[in-house]
């Protein structure tokens, strides 16, 4: 994370002194490497480069040639995936992870960070509680604070939303209950609205407990 933020701080120290744009003077600051990379990496893209050849018939080095070579993509991430999907044939998901990627892959956006700023921690587990259960305890005030170990929280879904949305902590966190049989229930968290990579490590954590606790507890 460190290095990411300093290598940043060196491109936003170019632009000033040279008036150059943010991906031209990224370009300029990453080495040609002897690795097989066309340039160096500032972070990993979520998905692979074989995964991405796989899907979308190009490695992320032909993407970010392609999308540093279209002078659009100074526009921003919403530009970016839009032209994506028009322009090469790519579906709604598959240009928002191509977009994704590039941004991680030219340092302009963080792992775990979403095209507003902010940061979102993922964790899911599969316990040994009924879904129906569970949903009750969500949707009761004192239920849930019990259930959440006291933190305090707000529900921000109807009651028959698929996916439950709590106001907990800096942010909001989506559960998703998924039924397994057996008394069993997939959960899957996404607390959006992260405002750090520190609030990330520290509310994965959170959630990681109360995942084990609810399977443990059970």
């Amino acid at each position: 994370m460190t290095n990411n933020k300093s290598f940043k701080q060196r491109v936003r120290a170019r632009m000033e002194k040279t008036g150059e744009r943010y991906s031209t003077a990224r370009q300029a600051l990453l080495p040609t490497q002897a690795s097989g990379r066309r340039q160096e990496w500032v972070s990993e893209p979520e998905h692979s480069d074989d995964v991405i050849v796989a899907r979308t018939g190009r490695s992320w080095d032909d993407w970010c040639d392609l999308i540093e070579s279209w002078p659009g993509h100074v526009d921003g991430h919403p530009a970016i995936a839009a032209w994506v999907e028009a322009e090469h044939g790519q579906d709604g998901w598959w240009s928002q992870a191509v977009t994704g990627g590039y941004e991680r892959i030219v340092g302009i956006r963080l792992p775990n960070q979403m095209p507003d700023g902010t940061f979102t921690a993922n964790k899911s587990r599969t316990v040994g509680v009924a879904a129906d259960v569970l949903r009750s305890l969500l949707l009761d005030d004192e239920d849930r604070q019990d259930i959440l170990g006291g933190e305090g929280s707000e529900l921000r879904s109807k009651p028959s939303a698929k996916a439950i949305r709590v106001a907990v902590g800096p942010g909001v966190a989506h559960i998703a209950l998924n039924p397994k049989g057996d008394e069993r229930t997939q959960i899957t968290v996404g607390h959006r609205g992260l405002p750090s990579p520190d609030a990330v490590a520290e509310w994965k954590f959170y959630w990681d407990e109360w995942l084990t606790a609810l399977d443990t507890e059970t």
